[in-house]
């Protein structure tokens, strides 16, 4: 099967949660990593997304590690939501 990750960066302005994530994570620019796979017998070109994962700092760590986080992407899409309501 064909796959294929495409990375983008979504800022959060606000401290925000993921459900799945079980703490707050500071508000910042974080990666999103999302990968898909080509659906075969179709007569043209679809992608179907197989996991969403997201690059946040690490739970036990001060400096600069990072760790990723598999997450639903509705999931993402809340949270999402959720900042951009926040005053």
């Amino acid at each position: 099967m064909t796959t294929r990750s495409r990375r983008e960066m979504v800022t959060f302005k606000h401290p925000f949660q993921i459900r799945g994530i079980d703490r707050l994570l500071p508000a910042r620019a974080c990666e999103v990593i999302t990968d898909e796979e080509m659906i075969k017998g179709l007569s043209f070109a679809s992608l179907r997304r197989v996991a969403t994962m997201i690059m946040v700092p690490a739970a036990a760590s001060r400096g600069a590690t990072m760790e990723m986080i598999s997450i639903g992407s509705v999931d993402l899409s809340d949270a999402q939501r959720i900042d951009a309501s926040a005053q």
